[in-house]
């Protein structure tokens, strides 16, 4: 992910005329907004990377870590659910500030969310690692986990930077991470079929493949926030198409 500075939403005054002190306040405390919600998304990022790691290894203490690391994420949707909403209250913004801020708030939660998919995944990690199974993890899990991770930080930086064609592109991004989890459904089951043994640690990894397609479906709806956010055009449930414009 970025992590370059981005200007904020705000900017239709004429560049050569200097700012009000309190327009110039809005700005900053936008910045700080997006920075933390850069931050919030690095961490849920990392939380999912080191839980697949867990999983791949069986190693029960990296997963411990996930747990641990949880309550983090979790402090940091409180911390950006309330700046925003006290910018919203206080500064009562318009048009792009307003879809910005409004959407912030639905991003946290979404982030959040991607941490306790982490969590999912480090406590299936554990539990594996006490069976002490011989069924091997899937390698679609790994490609899941990395196009996942990617749509998260692509997904972010399409909204802080309003990039709607990006947001679009990591939309269309999630079929074939919906493709992978029918396929690890797939090749488990038939895993199942053939002994009856490997039904137990074939349920967890297909829990974590479910969990990885949430984390993907959750970066989706931070990629049509961006696209909200840059055109004003909403695109969840297909509403573009129920609408006629497309």
């Amino acid at each position: 992910m970025s992590t370059e500075p981005v200007s904020a939403p705000t900017g239709d005054a004429n560049e050569n005329t200097p700012a009000p002190a309190g327009f110039r306040h809005f700005h900053d405390q936008l910045n700080d907004l997006k920075q933390r919600l850069f931050t919030m998304s690095e961490r849920a990022e990392a939380a999912v990377e080191l839980a697949v790691s867990a999983l791949r290894k069986r190693d029960a203490s990296l997963a411990e870590m996930v747990l641990r690391g949880d309550a983090e994420i979790d402090d940091l949707e409180l911390e950006v659910e309330q700046l925003a909403i006290s910018l919203l209250a206080l500064q009562q913004p318009m048009a792009r500030d307003l879809r910005f801020l409004v959407s912030v708030i639905k991003i946290s939660s979404d982030l959040e969310r991607v941490g306790d998919h982490a969590v999912n995944i480090a406590q299936s990690a554990r539990r594996l690692s006490e069976m002490r199974s011989d069924l091997p993890t899937q390698p679609q899990l790994d490609d899941m986990a990395t196009r996942a991770r990617r749509m998260l930080s692509q997904g972010l930086d399409a909204f802080v930077r309003a990039d709607g064609a990006l947001g679009r592109a990591v939309c269309q991004a999630d079929d074939a991470v919906d493709a992978l989890n029918g396929a690890v459904f797939r090749v488990l089951l038939t895993h199942m079929m053939e002994d009856p043994r490997t039904i137990t640690p074939a349920i967890e990894f297909l829990l974590v493949s479910r969990n990885l397609e949430r984390v993907a479906d959750l970066a989706t709806n931070i990629a049509e926030d961006a696209v909200f956010l840059a055109e004003g055009t909403q695109i969840k449930h297909h509403a573009e198409h129920r609408a006629g414009r497309v």
